[in-house]
């Protein structure tokens, strides 16, 4: 059974819910789950509209791209996966869900973040300096012949410092880490729904180019910076050379510009 809406989280729901176009108006809220993506996809099949979310507190069975599995634990993070019906944004929702959470992030803390594609929003931290991880967006469809049903965008975001598992110790960080001070993950999340929901509006009306444009001054990784990815021919080395408006990233390897639209990359820069 779900559990009451922490106030932290109301309040500030309640303070943004002009500027969200509906888009968290219903919550329905766990302080433990398995994954929020698995009861959003259920709630979706009962008929929930969209723009109802599910956020939970902690997770047991939370994951990410490939199956990863997305470390979850109680108290430390914000994970929220919303419901989405928009046929014409459904393409374009990993990017949409990108750019939401690094705004929201921003708007709501001041904390300067990045994307590296497809679905990591990182910050510049550290010494030496590197990349860190501090959220992710996974999109799961559900489509017939007869077209979309609907998308589940899932959003994990590392609020508070945690005992991260030794692989991703030195990949990880959180929100307050960065920070060194408490933040209001109620903002959090307000500030990244209003952001969604106003990407989703654009979309629906056929507007993607004001997404690609934030989209790509969000990510300078996405241009320019050293990766290596795996073929059925083997493994490529090549050159990011930014993303195609349908999302693809595109990469030059040696005169050529190849597009890759799903698999593993290997960033060489820190």
């Amino acid at each position: 059974m779900p559990d009451s809406l922490p106030v932290d989280l109301a309040e500030p729901l309640q303070a943004s819910s002009r500027r969200r176009r509906g888009f968290g108006d219903r919550v329905v809220y766990f302080s433990e789950t398995g994954s929020t993506n698995d009861v959003a996809a259920a709630l979706a099949e009962q008929g929930a509209a969209e723009g109802t979310i599910v956020v939970a507190s902690s997770q047991t069975a939370g994951r990410g791209r490939m199956g990863r599995v997305w470390h979850s634990p109680p108290d430390a993070g914000l994970y929220v996966s919303i419901i989405c019906r928009t046929a014409r944004a459904a393409p374009y929702l990993t990017l949409a869900g990108g750019v939401a959470a690094a705004e929201g992030i921003s708007t709501a803390t001041g904390l300067p973040v990045e994307i590296k594609w497809p679905n990591d929003i990182v910050v510049n931290s550290g010494v030496p300096r590197r990349r860190r991880k501090l959220a992710g967006i996974l999109a799961e469809g559900v489509s017939t012949p007869d077209g979309l049903l609907h998308v589940i965008l899932g959003v994990g975001i590392n609020i508070r410092p945690a005992a991260y598992p030794l692989e991703l110790a030195d990949r990880a960080t959180s929100i307050e880490a960065e920070l060194g001070r408490t933040v209001d993950r109620g903002a959090v999340l307000a500030e990244l729904l209003v952001v969604l929901s106003g990407l989703v509006h654009e979309l629906s009306n056929g507007d993607r180019a004001g997404l690609l444009r934030r989209w790509r001054t969000l990510a300078p990784s996405a241009q320019g910076a050293p990766l290596e990815y795996e073929t059925p021919a083997g493994r490529r080395i090549g050159t990011a050379a930014g993303i195609a408006d349908d999302g693809a990233l595109l990469v030059r390897v040696g005169d050529r510009l190849e597009r890759i639209v799903s698999g593993e990359i290997m960033w060489k820069n820190p």
